[in-house]
């Protein structure tokens, strides 16, 4: 049988086939602030492939499909409206195809995600600095993508929002962060009038189970580098496991527990541009492609700051 992504999304969201995170700036996922009035934007591309999945908890490949890879081109952008208060988002351009098979992969634009990222707190612990971090969220498709073909669908096509609490806490060069999100998603339709999923529905709308995630990273971070390790969980609550030698379907429970790595540069050759790198691996995982994935991106900080402009006029 043919075993049929975002975030983004996703995002910076987990889809079945697990496409590798964007690459890092500052950005919803991590404890750094975009400053007053700069704008950092750029572009990330990212490749993650998989031949082995996980069948409910059991570990399989599929001959029909071969290597199932996804390349995802995202253009990101973070503006600092305050020291403490920053405004992100994301749009990410996904490409599918699998390495046997029939089954012709898909491209197009994915979803759009907005963010808010807020300090709440900050207060001295220690020897170091610690941050309490609030961010809200949310994405939603800005095309018509199929999402009846798992795991070559772009996406779920489900609006999602997201609140994040994290906590940020550096001490000199060295740092942590740990955080956790709630995804709140809603239902989706297909093409058809009927399907079945534990039991038959005769309608054409899917009841997308919500979801968590839980984000760690540790590492250094400097004002020329970022070195982080990254351990990533993302659970459904909710959802049912692919039946034997059946297509994945789009409210299957989706776990997938991660390991990453995340480095930055901030040039000294031109003030205001980075190159930043990233790859992860999925270690453990339910109805989940067992990927590999590697990203990298380019961005830039604009000043837009009153200073800036004064010392432009003169």
């Amino acid at each position: 049988m043919i075993l049929s992504v975002l975030k983004n999304p996703i995002k910076i969201l987990l889809i079945f086939f697990a496409v590798s995170g964007p690459a890092h700036a500052q950005t919803d996922i991590d404890g750094l602030m975009m400053q007053k009035n700069f704008f950092c934007v750029g572009p990330t591309i990212s490749k993650s492939s998989w031949k082995n999945y996980w069948e409910g908890t059991f570990k399989r490949d599929n001959a029909n499909l071969g290597t199932v890879s996804t390349t995802a081109a995202m253009i990101m952008g973070n503006y600092g409206v305050t020291d403490k208060l920053n405004l992100l988002f994301g749009l990410p351009y996904i490409k599918t195809k699998a390495s046997a098979g029939n089954l012709k992969g898909q491209k197009g634009l994915q979803d759009l995600s907005l963010f808010v990222k807020w300090v709440a707190k900050e207060k001295k612990i220690g020897k170091g600095n610690l941050k309490a971090i609030l961010i809200g969220g949310y994405s939603a498709p800005v095309s018509k993508y199929y999402i009846d073909l798992m795991p070559l669908a772009i996406g779920m096509h489900s609006k999602t929002g997201h609140l994040r609490v994290m906590a940020d806490y550096e001490m000199g060069d060295w740092f942590a962060t740990i955080s956790g999100t709630y995804m709140l998603r809603s239902n989706v339709t297909l093409d058809r009038n009927t399907y079945y999923t534990t039991e038959m529905h005769y309608t054409n709308e899917v009841k997308m189970p919500d979801a968590n995630d839980f984000n760690f990273r540790i590492g250094y971070r400097s004002s020329t580098w970022i070195i982080e390790a990254i351990a990533d969980k993302f659970t459904t609550l909710g959802g049912f496991d692919i039946t034997k030698n059946n297509m994945p379907f789009v409210s299957n429970k989706m776990d997938a527990t991660k390991l990453g790595l995340h480095v930055k540069y901030d040039t000294d050759f031109v003030n205001g541009l980075s190159f930043v790198a990233d790859a992860n691996t999925t270690v453990a995982g339910r109805n989940v492609g067992q990927s590999t994935s590697f990203g990298g991106g380019v961005f830039y900080i604009l000043d837009f700051s009153k200073k800036k402009k004064e010392e432009t006029k003169k």
